[in-house]
């Protein structure tokens, strides 16, 4: 679980689409191939990787490919555990790095873009 800044909006990121609500909720029964959670959610596979692969990238869903007893491959996604706390401290400190990490680019001889301009 990554708790850094960057981390931290990652996962408000992928939470932010109700889709992606949906999806974790779904996910939250049992692991589910992607044709299983695709009719389930009624969301065409295409949309739906997309969104797996969101939530995946902030290390909400894991996906495993499997081979079913027939030989056919399978793609398994299943919630990783996970257990945010939220407060307007953490918030302030989050925001606080990313502050501190934009200054530190600027000082280091990045151009911002209103110099740019």
């Amino acid at each position: 679980m990554d708790t850094t800044e960057n981390g931290l909006l990652q996962v408000f990121e992928a939470l932010a689409n109700p889709h992606r609500l949906r999806i974790v909720a779904s996910l939250r029964e049992k692991r589910k191939y992607v044709s299983e959670l695709a009719r389930e959610i009624n969301m065409s596979r295409p949309l739906l990787y997309m969104h797996l692969q969101r939530l995946e990238t902030a290390g909400l869903v894991a996906g495993n490919l499997e081979l079913s007893e027939d030989g056919k491959a399978m793609k398994y996604y299943e919630l990783t555990e996970f257990d945010y706390r939220i407060t307007p401290e953490s918030i302030t400190d989050a925001a606080r790095k990313l502050n501190d990490r934009a200054s530190s680019s600027l000082a280091d001889g990045q151009i911002s873009k209103e110099e740019e301009q």
